[in-house]
């Protein structure tokens, strides 16, 4: 097939727009008139300082991130901060508290998804504090063992002093995410923690994982975070690259930390490292964070992340109305109770699995591609990312009414 006759709707690596793969592909052989190519330019260049600047500034811009909060380029993955977040914040927690022995330093781990569960048992490996499991969304599912939504905010157990805090905003495998609008039952509890709480007081360090959301809309109280990260190859890049948002005070001397009874953490591990040197220590991603900037670049271009969050919203609206109808047919069923449902990775369930195979294999006809449902779970997920267009949704909005109709005849 041709690219036009196809709509990845794959969850990572993901689509990205036709304008960014065409300005990066000439960049490949001529940036900016170099002569040098994009991917063989030297990161020490004042050409690629310029990327490196103008992405933090695009993301900074579009994001409202304030000026305490630093932000990052590293590579490694989402996966690698759920060992180098752990490591810093419990550096953090022994230069603050340094006669509180280590079996009194308690990690609070918010689980909603295979991602948040992974976190925790990373957690677990590493030691040097104990994990407290705040609320775990198996429970609260109707088979006990599930993940279909985020938990009632009552059933949340934070502990009174953590080292940090950390929730996975959208659960790519399950399709589950917090809710936007503060105080909803699916949001995230932000009233439960110290400073709106009778009192007041500073917040614990959150930690977020928005590595399948991020830019797709606004971070609710995002300067109440101590880190927030994300792998790129969802929303704004190709794999390679993950964007850290770090607070200054997380920015910490992990060495200083390391000779009062810390662990030792590894030095391309450490926040500081890389704010101290602008993300560059050592060789970064470069092909990869000049794609994240052509990506952000246009998203600016097309009214910033206030359009795009707009144009989200309502391709998510379409899909999940036409999946409803497909539910009211019994054709279908959703994995994530309504109003925990993601937006970018739209979960759910043939009536059986020869319906789900005629689905799946209908639609690859049809060029759409990248569909079928994670190996642990199974069934179809439908990942309408930044890079997808609401033409595109439409067309498989059509799709999905035609099939219905077929099943049904």
């Amino acid at each position: 097939m041709d690219r036009t006759q196809v709509i990845n709707f794959g969850p990572g690596p993901s689509a990205l727009p036709d304008s960014v793969l065409e300005e990066s592909a000439k960049a490949l052989l001529n940036f900016q008139g170099t002569g040098i190519g994009i991917s063989e330019i030297s990161h020490r260049s004042k050409e690629f300082g310029a990327v490196v600047k103008r992405l933090e500034q695009l993301i900074r811009t579009q994001l409202d991130v304030p000026p305490t909060h630093h932000i990052l380029f590293i590579q490694g993955g989402g996966t690698q901060q759920f060992s180098s977040f752990v490591l810093n914040m419990l550096a953090r927690y022994r230069l603050l508290h340094p006669n509180i022995p280590d079996e009194e330093h308690v990690m609070d781990y918010v689980v909603t998804g295979s991602w948040s569960k992974k976190a925790a048992e990373e957690a677990r490996r590493l030691g040097g504090a104990h994990v407290n499991i705040v609320v775990d969304a198996r429970e609260h599912s109707s088979d006990g063992k599930s993940f279909t939504g985020i938990p009632p905010h009552e059933a949340f157990k934070f502990s009174a002093d953590p080292a940090l805090i950390y929730y996975c905003e959208n659960e790519t495998v399950h399709g589950v995410q917090f809710a936007q609008e503060d105080r909803t039952p699916s949001s995230f509890p932000f009233h439960l923690l110290a400073r709106d709480a009778p009192g007041g007081g500073a917040i614990p360090p959150l930690v977020a994982d928005y590595s399948s959301s991020f830019m797709s809309r606004k971070i609710p109280r995002l300067a109440d975070h101590a880190v927030i990260f994300a792998g790129a190859q969802k929303n704004i890049g190709p794999s390679g690259v993950t964007i850290v948002i770090v607070r200054e005070d997380c920015l910490v001397d992990v060495d200083a930390a390391a000779k009062m009874g810390a662990a030792p953490v590894p030095k391309m591990l450490a926040y500081k490292t890389y704010s101290d040197s602008g993300s560059l220590y050592n060789t970064p991603p470069t092909f990869a964070i000049y794609v994240a900037m052509l990506v952000l670049e246009r998203m600016e271009n097309v009214g910033g992340l206030k359009v795009v969050e707009e144009t989200n919203r309502r391709k998510q609206e379409k899909l999940y109305g036409v999946l409803k109808e497909s539910e009211g047919k019994n054709l279908i069923r959703f994995n994530v109770k309504d109003g925990s449902r993601s937006w970018m990775n739209v979960v759910f369930r043939g009536k059986d699995e020869e319906l789900e195979k005629q689905f799946l294999a209908s639609g690859e006809a049809q060029g759409f591609k990248s569909m079928k449902g994670h190996r642990s779970v199974g069934g179809i997920r439908v990942s309408i990312y930044n890079a997808i267009t609401e033409e595109q949704v439409d067309k498989l909005v059509s799709f999905i009414k035609e099939f219905n109709e077929k099943i049904a005849a």
